[in-house]
C-alpha cells in the first residue's frame, strides 16, 4: 500500500508539472498613475490548480519584461529541478510614465523624493506607486490567490529604475517584505548633480538609509554586470554601480569624513544576512543580463525546494 500510496504522489507531481504554469492577466485599476488599469500578469505554479496549498508571492516591476528575461521558463526550469519551491510571481507592468513611477519616496512624510537629472526628473510618483502597490495592488492579490499573506511570504523585484522602486519599497515597508531583489540598481541618483563631487556626496538612496532608524528589515539581493558601465566618477578603478551598491551596504564617508550608515548597521533580515551583493561577469545593463541574474535570485530566495516523493 505504501508503495501505491507513493506512486500516486509521484503521478500527481508528475501531472501538475506536465499542466505548466498558469497565467493570469488582471487589470488593476491605478489612479493618479495610469488613466487606464495597469496590466498585472500573475505566474501560478503548476500544481496550484491540483491542491490547496499556499504560496509565497514575489512581486515584479517592469512586468513588460517577463518575456525578454525569461521569467516562465526559468521558473519552469527551476521547478523541474527541484532547484526551487513553487510562488506566485506577480509581474506588474510599468506605469506609463516610468521615470515618474519607479524612484523612492519619504514614507513618514508621505511624499516622493524626486530627483533631477539629464534625462528628466525621477520619482515625482513614487510614493503614489508605492501606495498603490501596498494598498490596493497586494490585497487584491491576496484576497483572490492562495498566498502565504505574511512579512516572510512576500518578496518584491526589479532592474535598472524598477530595482530602485523595490528597494525603496521593501525598504520602508519591513513590515509587507521579507525579500528585496535589486538588478543594476539605479542607485545613482543625486539631489545635486553640479560635478561628480556633488554627486558622490548627495545620493538620494544613500542619505534614505543613512536617516533610517534600526530595526528589522528584508533581506536584500543585488545583481550587478561588471561591464554595465564606464562611469568611475571618484576614480576609484571601480565602475558607479559597483561602488554605489557596495557603499550602500557597507557605508560611507562623506566629504567632511564623517561616516554615513548602511543597510549592513541598520536591519538584519530573517536569516541574519543584511545584504547579498553577486557580479555578474561581462554582465551589463540590459535584459540578457538580467535573465541571467534571475535564477540566481530565484534560488536564493526560493531555494529550500519540495523534493518529490521517494528522492
Amino acid at each position: 500500500m505504501r508503495f501505491i500510496a507513493g506512486l500516486c504522489l509521484l503521478f500527481a507531481c508528475a501531472f501538475a508539472q506536465a499542466q505548466g504554469i498558469r497565467v493570469d492577466t488582471l487589470e488593476q485599476a491605478a489612479p493618479g498613475l495610469s488613466d487606464k488599469p495597469i496590466r498585472v500578469r500573475i505566474y501560478l505554479p503548476p500544481d496550484y490548480g491540483s491542491t490547496q496549498a499556499r504560496y509565497d508571492t514575489l512581486y515584479v516591476n517592469d512586468g513588460q519584461d517577463m518575456e525578454a528575461v525569461g521569467m516562465q521558463a526559468t521558473l519552469e526550469r527551476l521547478y523541474a529541478r527541484y532547484e526551487i519551491r513553487r510562488i506566485i510571481v506577480v509581474a506588474i507592468d510599468m506605469p506609463p510614465d516610468r521615470m515618474a513611477g519607479y524612484g523612492l519616496f519619504d514614507r513618514a512624510k508621505g511624499e516622493a523624493i524626486a530627483a533631477s537629472t539629464k534625462y528628466g526628473v525621477v520619482g515625482a510618483h513614487a510614493q503614489l506607486y508605492a501606495r498603490w502597490l501596498t494598498h490596493d495592488l497586494v490585497p487584491t492579490i491576496d484576497t483572490r490567490y492562495r498566498t502565504v499573506a505574511s512579512t516572510e511570504g512576500r518578496a518584491i523585484l526589479g532592474w535598472s529604475l524598477g530595482a530602485l522602486s523595490a528597494f525603496g519599497i521593501g525598504w520602508q515597508s519591513a513590515e509587507m517584505f521579507g525579500d528585496v531583489g535589486a538588478f543594476s540598481p539605479s542607485f545613482w541618483l543625486s539631489a545635486d548633480n553640479t560635478n561628480a563631487d556633488a554627486v558622490q556626496a548627495t545620493r538620494v538612496v544613500h542619505a534614505l538609509v543613512d536617516s533610517s532608524p534600526p530595526m528589522s528589515r528584508p533581506r536584500l539581493f543585488f545583481g550587478i554586470g561588471t561591464k554595465e558601465e564606464t562611469d568611475d566618477r571618484d576614480g576609484d578603478g571601480i565602475i558607479d554601480v559597483i561602488d554605489d551598491t557596495r557603499e550602500l551596504i557597507d557605508g560611507w564617508k562623506a566629504p567632511d569624513g564623517t561616516a554615513r550608515k548602511g543597510v549592513r548597521e541598520l536591519g538584519q533580515g530573517a536569516s541574519g544576512d543584511a545584504a547579498t551583493l553577486f557580479l555578474l561577469a561581462g554582465g551589463r545593463h540590459d535584459q540578457p543580463s538580467w535573465a541571467r541574474m534571475l535564477p540566481v535570485f530565484l534560488r536564493w530566495a526560493y531555494g529550500a525546494s519540495d523534493k518529490p516523493p521517494g528522492s
